[in-house]
């Protein structure tokens, strides 16, 4: 590593005709490694930080900036293990801390809010730093120097612009009219500062953008001019990482989210994986460039002619293949890897020779020989197949090449190129297998239970009687009366003034019971008649039906078993015709089987009955229905109920004599009572089966 950081430093002193780059790369091997960086604040109110390492530090060299203002301390031989190269401190005169390893050393770069005293003091393995309190004066002449004018001959600003990229980062993109312009990026706090050195800012950029609305890292970007040049201040939300990048006039900042969830890192791809490496060159050749980029990754490089002209970059610590795109973004370069040999050219050579390749491998295609192969298909239908290769969505057949099917022995024809029925071949295999299949059971249980009474009463007097020279009859009606006068013998209903009997019940075969009483026999031959009668029934049913059926993965399956009926249906000349209607038990399914042997049921039970106690004018039958559909997820041989269906009926009848049948005691010989209470419940029951070897044999 140190022999390649070596020929890359005399490569880049060769250069030095063009400007005197530098070329910083950074190494993993050092004697001494910084482990921490800790503060806390002296009695006089000033700071001491502390710099930790696993082994003793030496005294390095340090040294103070003033604008901006900044402590500098270099160790050499000295390396860093901190995950963070920034820690923010916010105390006394010190804002943040960087930790820059570079070229065989680590450097500590201190920023401050102003210019304080300060002292080193090495302890073992531990490195002490004292600054002393700011001072209010410092403060005001840093604030008093804001306004101080830049020459009017200076590099300007002549463009700020803000965009959103592809992976949610803000990107805040500066137009220089020079690419000579020193630019000093650090993080503080809660945003990034951006010095550009000894540059002007026309009025109308010194302003604040807001930038929310972007949905990135960035909140706010406010431009203004300083006593040395521009500065820059990007505000943002949240944990951020940013990235820093010059290309000859522009200058571009990237600040993207931090991802604290483990597992969200994990998901994401690394867009980069080059070993980090930092670049610094004025005005510097391309080809030299991506020379020293083979050099550094060992790759060979095959650079075109056209590849030409000059670029001035400025990238630190950044993965070399997001360096190399870089630099063939802003040159419009584009590059071919074939193992380990690279080719650099421009893209639209690119893509003319990609695009002549092309052409030339379809010239060849036109050209080869076409060969005929008979294809016998297994276990699918030749003709669906046949369909699939002549699909003009797919292309899998060249522009001379034709399928024919011969569907008696069910075999492709295939006529076309050599390579190409090597791929209709593959694809075969992949096509032509079996397709699983799925036993689908249901089960249809209707149980019902109905409870009905009925009590009835019959009672009557009758008489004659003489008053006053004549002859007054009382009977149940006219008719008994009439017969009474005439002397002849009263009919049983004849002489009831009561007649509420109790009536046979739907569906029972049977006449209520009865009892009948003759509770007095009154003086002068009168007879005071009773009759009781009542009716009561119970029944319970269950109708169990086991539909099954097998089907094909993803195949609809429909199973049904009923009656036709038929009915007159008026035509529209004003005859009649017969058509039929079906009352079925019918199931239709469609299940599909998941990778890991779950089933998908599409799924519809329809139950129907003839109702015969409602119909139309014409005595025609209604269809009481009953209907399921659904779709769930099931293991294989799981049984699940999808539905049920709970009905209860409940009816209570009175029929009394007015006036009579309210009468406490004995209103209950004035009236009739019926009720009858019934429950039906339908559940639907369904187990579906992978059908794993053989066949499946169906029950009856």
């Amino acid at each position: 590593m140190k022999r390649r950081h070596q020929s890359l430093f005399r490569k880049a002193m060769s250069w030095s005709a063009v400007m005197l780059p530098t070329l910083l790369l950074s190494t993993g091997l050092h004697a001494v490694t910084l482990t921490g960086i800790d503060h806390a604040p002296t009695p006089a109110g000033g700071l001491q930080l502390q710099i930790q390492a696993d082994g003793e530090l030496p005294p390095g060299n340090t040294f103070l900036i003033s604008d901006p203002p900044r402590l500098v301390v270099d160790l050499p031989a000295v390396g860093s293990s901190l995950a963070q190269r920034t820690r923010q401190i916010d105390s006394g005169a010190v804002q943040s801390v960087t930790v820059v390893p570079a070229d065989g050393r680590t450097r500590l770069v201190v920023n401050l809010s102003q210019a304080v005293r300060w002292t080193t003091r090495p302890a073992g393995s531990k490195l002490l730093i004292m600054l002393e309190a700011p001072s209010s004066a410092g403060m005001a002449a840093v604030r008093a120097g804001t306004g101080a004018a830049v020459s009017s001959g200076a590099p300007r600003v002549s463009g700020v612009d803000f965009r959103r990229g592809e992976r949610g980062e803000g990107r805040v993109v500066v137009s220089l009219s020079s690419p000579n312009v020193q630019v000093d990026t650090r993080p503080q706090g809660g945003r990034v500062v951006i010095d550009f050195k000894g540059v002007g800012l026309p009025a109308e950029l010194s302003r604040r953008l807001d930038v929310t609305d972007f949905a990135t890292p960035v909140t706010r970007v406010e431009t203004r001019q300083y006593a040395g040049g521009v500065r820059m201040e990007v505000a943002t939300t949240g944990p951020f990482e940013h990235l820093a990048y010059q290309a000859n006039g522009l200058y571009t900042l990237e600040v993207s989210p931090v991802r604290d969830d483990p597992a969200a890192l994990r998901n994401v791809k690394k867009a980069y994986v080059g070993e980090p490496i930092s670049l610094n060159f004025q005005s510097i050749e391309v080809r030299a460039v991506l020379q020293l980029l083979a050099d550094f990754t060992g790759k060979n490089l095959v650079a075109a002619d056209t590849v030409s002209g000059n670029i001035t970059l400025r990238l630190q610590n950044v993965p070399w293949d997001q360096a190399l795109d870089i630099i063939l973004t802003t040159k419009g370069l584009g590059k071919r890897e074939d193992g380990n040999v690279m080719w650099v050219a421009p893209a639209e050579e690119i893509a003319a020779r990609e695009q002549a390749e092309y052409e030339a491998r379809q010239k060849l295609a036109e050209l080869a020989p076409l060969y005929t192969e008979f294809m016998p298909v297994n276990f699918a239908k030749a003709t669906d197949v046949a369909g699939l290769l002549k699909s003009e969505e797919r292309k899998v057949l060249t522009e001379r090449g034709n399928v024919t099917v011969d569907e008696r022995t069910n075999t492709l024809i295939v006529n076309d190129t050599e390579q190409k029925l090597a791929e209709i071949r593959e694809l075969m295999k992949v096509l032509d297998v079996p397709v699983r299949q799925v036993l689908i059971e249901s089960r249809i249980v209707n149980a019902s239970t109905n409870f009905s009474k009925n009590l009835g009463v019959r009672f009557g007097a009758s008489d004659t009687r003489d008053i006053a020279g004549g002859t007054t009859a009382v009977s149940g009606n006219l008719n008994g009366t009439t017969q009474l006068l005439n002397g002849e013998t009263l009919e049983a209903n004849d002489r009831l003034n009561v007649n509420m009997p109790a009536q046979r019940l739907q569906g029972v075969p049977f006449n209520p019971t009865s009892i009948g009483l003759a509770i007095a026999k009154l003086p002068f031959g009168r007879l005071l008649e009773l009759e009781l009668s009542a009716l009561q029934a119970e029944g319970e049913g269950e109708i169990i039906s086991n539909p099954r059926v097998v089907t094909s993965n993803q195949k609809e399956a429909i199973i049904s078993q009923g009656t036709e009926f038929p009915y007159q249906e008026a035509a529209a000349s004003g005859a009649t015709n017969t058509e039929f209607k079906e009352a079925v038990l019918q199931l239709k399914v469609t299940p599909q089987i998941t990778p890991d042997d779950h089933i998908i049921m599409d799924i519809e039970v329809n139950k129907d009955a003839l109702n015969t106690t409602a119909t139309n004018n014409n005595g025609e039958p209604a269809i009481d229905t009953q209907k399921v559909q659904s779709q769930v997820l099931v293991n294989d041989g799981e049984t699940i109920v999808i539905g049920g269906i709970y009905e209860q009926t409940k009816t209570n009848n009175v029929v009394r004599t007015p006036f009579f049948g309210d009468l406490p005691y004995i209103g209950m010989l004035f009236r009739n009572r019926s009720g009858s209470n019934e429950k039906k419940e339908l559940l639907i029951f369904v187990t579906p089966k992978i059908v794993r070897e053989g066949l499946a044999t169906v029950n009856p």
